[in-house]
């Protein structure tokens, strides 16, 4: 999972880089870089929340 999180946070780095090298960045490139980084999130969160939830149920039946 950590790999994963490299490897975004890296594309990230390299879009922002991108985006700051040029002049006139449009709303339109920070919508989508908003919008790559909303996606990320929400796989990472319907990854880990069904793992999450398992390990909560799993203590809360052994206490």
């Amino acid at each position: 999972m950590s790999s994963l999180m490299v490897s975004v946070i890296a594309f990230v780095a390299g879009v922002k880089d991108r985006l700051t090298s040029e002049k006139g960045a449009t709303a339109v490139e920070y919508g989508l870089l908003v919008a790559l980084i909303a996606a990320v999130i929400v796989v990472i969160v319907g990854t880990l929340g069904g793992q999450i939830n398992t390990a909560f149920t799993t203590i809360s039946n052994k206490l």
